[in-house]
């Protein structure tokens, strides 16, 4: 019998510097406690920091499973991929940022139909530019993850962006509001964003899960929700980014108890 075709998440944004690659390896994370084997696959071609920010070395990235495909050397998906524990592996961004113009974005399709035979879920981070490869990833992806932030020129790109979506009829996505990436920057309320953006804020970060010491959990390679105590410390968050995770691989009794119950892998 077949695998089942595992579900694959674009988390995208209008401007950058609002938190996208945290989000995306706390999505990770909460995923790991749901039991799901998860690969983040790092689509920031020129700049991307998944492997950096969970202190992993690694040796082959997305260049050279494209090189090896265009070349008829491909044999083996999980050759390419670099481990982060039990749960979650990670397919690093090219070492030297000029392999990234190479990738052609036929691959890209590609790559997620590998992704998806492989892994229950797919996380896929990238940059905030509407260039080809992060065009196709969105067309290609089962759900998108908007992330965005309160701030005023964000909130401007953001609504510019849902145009584009509503005019190519994309609806498959969902808004994250983060607060948490600068707390200081409150300047509308949630119904003010609303009007703005023309659209709903479907989750919300709040500025409590803002970590000072961030840096020394990126240097030690530790994902918060994986935290014995995040359900405690950060409970109304950690609800959130389960919450996330159950609306898009549909909620089970088992799975809504974990939510209910705070639940973590021991």
């Amino acid at each position: 019998m077949s695998k089942t075709k595992g579900k694959s998440i674009c988390i995208f944004s209008a401007k950058g510097g609002v938190g996208k690659t945290i989000t995306t390896i706390n999505m990770a994370g909460i995923f790991e406690h749901l039991e799901k084997k998860v690969l983040i696959v790092d689509l920031d071609l020129s700049s991307g920091g998944i492997s950096v920010a969970l202190n992993r070395p690694f040796e082959k990235t997305i260049y050279n499973f494209v090189d090896d495909y265009n070349n008829n050397r491909y044999k083996d998906f999980k050759s390419y991929i670099t481990k982060y524990d039990e749960y979650i592996d990670i397919l690093p961004s090219p070492k030297d940022p000029r392999q990234a113009n190479k990738i052609d974005s036929k691959y890209i399709d590609i790559l997620i139909d590998k992704a998806e035979s492989n892994y229950d879920i797919v996380l896929l981070d990238t940059n905030h530019i509407l260039n080809e490869i992060n065009i196709v990833t969105l067309d290609k992806v089962d759900n998108i993850l908007f992330v965005m932030t309160n701030d005023p020129l964000d909130i401007k790109n953001m609504k510019s962006l849902l145009s584009i979506f509503h005019d190519s009829n994309i609806t498959n996505f969902k808004i994250l509001l983060n607060n948490s990436t600068n707390p200081f920057k409150d300047y509308f309320s949630i119904f003010d964003i609303r009007n703005i953006i023309k659209a709903n804020i479907d989750y919300t970060i709040t500025s409590s899960f803002y970590l000072k010491n961030m840096d020394s959990y990126v240097m030690d390679g530790q994902i918060i929700t994986l935290l014995k105590n995040m359900p405690s410390t950060f409970n109304k968050d950690y609800e959130t980014f389960m919450m996330i995770a159950l609306d898009t691989i549909g909620h089970t009794e088992k799975e809504r108890n974990k939510l209910e119950e705070g639940e973590t892998n021991e």
